[in-house]
């Protein structure tokens, strides 16, 4: 959620609880409906997989971030296609670094994404304006990063 904290202070802690709930709630409604499953929420952010194709999961970014805003907030949704371990119930991996960093890239309303999930659904529905490469903090090379158009 970007700006979290400023509008957690601006609405107060019990309305800022109740909207954080109604946005957790919209997620996993979203999650659902496109096939993904929720890990774990860090935060105020959720980590999401998906075992169907990637264009389930760029599906359910716009959805997610149209309900954000929806609710009067942006989201920044960051997105990448490759194996994971299995940690328990947990994932990780440098796919799961990966999201991470492009994450922590997009900016507020988008959903950025990697050159794997770009390549991959490449042909299809989906719009994208290039960002260029970019280097993730502890992850070898650089790396193509696109942003999904609403």
């Amino acid at each position: 959620i970007v700006d979290a904290t400023a509008r957690a202070a601006e609405l107060g802690d019990q309305r800022w609880r109740d909207l954080l709930a109604r946005h957790d709630e919209d997620i996993r409604g979203e999650l659902e409906r496109f096939g993904g499953h929720e890990v774990k929420t860090v935060g105020d952010g959720f980590l999401a997989t998906f075992a169907v194709a990637p264009s389930r999961a760029l599906h359910c970014a716009l959805a997610i971030t149209r309900a954000a805003r929806e609710l009067g907030m942006e989201v920044r949704v960051g997105m990448h296609t490759g194996e994971c371990e299995l940690i328990g119930e947990d994932v990780g991996g440098m796919a799961v670094h990966i999201a991470s960093r492009v994450s922590g890239l997009a900016g507020p309303g988008e959903v950025l994404v990697s050159g794997t999930v770009f390549g991959t659904v490449v042909g299809g529905p989906f719009t994208f304006t290039d960002r260029g490469f970019h280097e993730l903090k502890g992850v070898p090379g650089r790396w193509p990063l696109f942003a999904l158009s609403r």
